[in-house]
């Protein structure tokens, strides 16, 4: 059995559906990941071979203000995890993020670069990834920009304001690769399925800037929407954003075969599931 926890979250439903009948689900009203007794109690009694965590505190900002919150479920979450699996020999697979590096590489990011995260987000991923490691059997997958039919995401936030505005203002420094939760989803399953282990990257392939992104969006929706241009600077959030944090992942295709779509046209594949 493959148990998904957060089984009920943007990513994980996605899990869930292409597990099929390998998969099992667990989420906030099963399991606590930041209660060490919840989580034992859990993993002990289903003896699952496979937990992937799709569990975190994903408000980015919101960390900034909330580090207590972010740390319990981030790193401290993943830890209990962990040492759940190793009791009972079981792979943790944890879902990771490109906000651990610092985006002034200038290249795409390999496995191998030196984390170095600039939020409070950031760095409580990081520390998930540094405690998965309490698990002798451990895969980390570290992916970007992630949206899905599951949950709130820039696809359906830009629709919406679309719909409401012929001109909008959208960050054109920040560069990264838009990925589909169902491929996302694919290349999880496909990194299993291949026996891997170690730290891994996942995200559809090429890349473009949150402006590019959005202009996409409108552009194969058919809506008429003006997209101008501003910097990370002046949008002036709480927590500060890698500029340049695209992730290689030719190590996923060379280990498994699974080559994952161009961000555009997993986005084209979004659009006509979503109008369905």
């Amino acid at each position: 059995m493959i148990l998904v926890v957060g089984a009920n979250g943007m990513l994980g439903q996605d899990l869930i559906a292409l597990l099929g009948d390998r998969g099992h689900g667990v989420d906030i009203a099963d399991i606590d990941i930041t209660s060490a007794e919840s989580v034992f109690k859990v993993i002990g009694a289903l003896k699952p071979e496979v937990v992937i965590n799709c569990a975190a505190y994903t408000d980015v900002d919101g960390c900034e203000s909330d580090a207590e919150t972010a740390m319990a479920v981030n790193g401290e979450g993943v830890a209990y995890l962990a040492m759940a699996c190793r009791d009972i020999g079981a792979l943790l697979v944890q879902v990771s993020t490109d906000y651990v590096f610092d985006g002034g590489k200038g290249t795409p990011y390999v496995e191998d670069d030196a984390p170095c995260p600039l939020s409070v987000y950031g760095e409580s991923k990081l520390a998930g990834e540094m405690n998965a490691a309490f698990s002798p059997e451990h895969l980390i997958v570290r992916t970007q920009w992630l949206y899905g039919l599951h949950g709130k995401n820039f696809v359906e936030t830009m629709l919406r304001l679309g719909a409401e505005k012929s001109e909008l203002t959208v960050v054109d420094d920040q560069i990264g690769s838009p990925t589909s939760t169902v491929d996302l989803s694919q290349a999880i399953i496909a990194l299993i399925d291949s026996g891997c282990r170690g730290v891994y990257h996942a995200a559809n392939s090429e890349y473009c800037s949150w402006n590019d992104f959005a202009k996409a969006i409108f552009e194969e929706s058919g809506l008429q929407v003006a997209v101008k241009p501003m910097t990370t600077t002046e949008l002036n959030r709480p927590a500060r954003r890698p500029l340049y944090s695209t992730l290689e992942c030719s190590k996923l295709n060379a280990e498994t075969g699974y080559h994952p779509q161009t961000w555009r046209n997993a986005l084209r594949e979004y659009l006509k599931i979503r109008e369905k």
